[in-house]
């Protein structure tokens, strides 16, 4: 008997296609477009091939940047996810607390990304802000304008504080998520509390810490407004990532080619990396 196909569910799916096609894919083909092109103004643009891809791989500045980018994701990864298992795993399962701890964790990814860095400019400020005041009082010579070491630590911290809780809601949920017999089951075996958690509580959070690992990767991996906020990318470049780099060269130098190229590279770089974090942990997971 031949199969009926029903096309109606396709006039369901027609406005989220058309909404991707105008948020996502005309932009990229634009990008595109610009990418192997020069232009010289009033909207005149010319035929450059790969010309803009081959600077932007011979380029130090973007292999600088790139490096720096690298470095602060994984400071960030290996700060955010141990912080964030610890947290949850000592996080109440029942009670008001809980209630109490999911509002607090849930309230620093609320705050906007701008406002983020706006707060931390301010805050780390040695003449207004209280944690520079308090840092020059104890006798440190703490300067993130200034200062290269400072202005990393600055931004780290920042981004440790707004999205440290992500991870905990997410390690959070695997948790509360265990039926309760398996953790009577380990108190009769006499389990200690590292067994516990490394065959009981981390495979249940394995899926959770892959979400958590992608989202806090591709995120600071393409990290810009909090630390343009709070350094501008300084001082010098210390702090310019591939982001702030970017939109150096497309809106302050209006070298829209250049920029296009290094865009697509960017992106290729984000998901090639994600892929590969992806890969490796679900083939983990499949061998244990």
């Amino acid at each position: 008997m031949d199969k009926t196909w029903n096309n109606k569910a396709w006039f369901m799916v027609l406005p989220v296609l058309v909404l991707v096609a105008f948020s996502a894919l005309i932009p990229l083909m634009t990008v595109v477009n610009y990418s192997v092109q020069d232009t010289f103004g009033r909207n005149e643009f010319f035929w450059a091939g790969t010309e803009w891809y081959e600077e932007i791989l011979h380029s130090d500045r973007f292999w600088d940047s790139m490096g720096r980018n690298l470095l602060f994701s994984a400071i960030i990864l290996a700060i955010e996810i141990p912080l964030g298992i610890f947290i949850a795993l000592n996080m109440p399962k029942k009670g008001w607390g809980v209630s109490v701890c999911l509002v607090l964790m849930a309230l620093p990814l609320l705050i906007p990304w701008n406002v983020v860095g706006t707060i931390w400019q301010v805050f780390g400020r040695i003449d207004i802000g209280l944690l520079g005041y308090v840092l020059s009082s104890l006798g440190i010579d703490y300067n993130y304008v200034n200062d290269p070491f400072d202005a990393w630590v600055t931004v780290i911290i920042m981004d440790v504080w707004h999205w440290t809780s992500l991870v905990v809601l997410l390690c959070y949920a695997g948790l509360v998520s265990i039926p309760d017999a398996y953790y009577q089951a380990a108190k009769i075996d006499g389990a200690s509390r590292w067994a516990i958690f490394r065959y009981i509580q981390l495979p249940k959070m394995n899926r959770v810490l892959l979400i958590a690992v992608l989202l806090r990767f591709m995120d600071s991996f393409m990290i810009y407004t909090e630390p343009f906020v709070v350094t501008g990318g300084g001082p010098g470049n210390t702090t310019t990532f591939l982001s702030i780099d970017l939109v150096k060269l497309a809106i302050g130098e209006f070298n829209l080619g250049e920029a296009a190229a290094m865009s697509l590279v960017y992106f290729l770089i984000i998901l090639l990396l994600s892929w590969v974090f992806y890969t490796v942990m679900t083939s983990a997971d499949a061998e244990r």
